[in-house]
C-alpha cells in the first residue's frame, strides 16, 4: 500500500458547489458540496483511504485537509478533483503563465491518508489564509 502519492489536480465550477454557493459560503451545504476530493476508485484502493475519510493535499503553494470521495465524475488513475471554492484555493498555483489568471487544473498535488485531522470550516480557512485572528477560534 502507498502511503501518499502524488496526483494532477483539476478545479473547475459545479453543479453542486453552484447551488449550495446561493445558500452562502458558511452554509453546511457549501461545505458539503465543496470541501470534498473526487478520486479515481484504484487510487484510493492504494493509499488505503477509506470514502468519507479526511486527506491532506499538499501543492506547491499549500495545503488544505479535504473529504475524500470516489469520484462522481470520471476520474483516471493518477488525477483528482476539488471543487472550486475556499477548499481549493489553499492549494491552487498562483502562476498565471502571463494570462492573469491562477492555473486552476493541471498542477501536481501530493496526497496523504490524514484520519487525524479535521477538514476546517471555509470561515477558519479564509480567516487563516489572510493573517485574521478570530476571538472563537480556540473553541473551535
Amino acid at each position: 500500500m502507498i502511503s501518499q502519492r502524488t496526483l494532477t489536480m483539476i478545479t473547475h465550477r459545479s453543479i453542486e458547489e453552484g447551488i449550495a454557493m446561493e445558500k452562502g459560503k458558511q452554509s453546511r451545504e457549501y461545505f458539503d458540496a465543496c470541501s470534498v476530493i473526487e478520486m479515481n476508485d484504484l487510487d484510493m484502493l492504494r493509499m488505503g483511504i477509506e470514502e468519507d475519510s479526511p486527506v491532506r493535499v499538499v501543492s506547491e503553494c499549500g495545503e488544505v485537509v479535504v473529504t475524500a470521495i470516489i469520484g462522481i465524475q470520471e476520474l483516471p488513475p493518477g488525477m483528482c478533483h476539488i471543487r472550486q471554492g475556499v477548499w481549493a484555493n489553499q492549494i491552487v498555483p498562483i502562476r498565471t503563465q502571463s494570462t492573469g489568471v491562477p492555473q486552476y487544473s493541471g498542477f501536481p498535488v501530493t496526497v496523504t491518508p490524514a484520519p487525524e485531522l479535521k477538514v476546517r470550516s471555509a470561515r477558519d480557512l479564509i480567516c487563516e489564509s489572510v493573517g485574521m485572528w478570530r476571538e472563537d477560534a480556540e473553541n473551535s
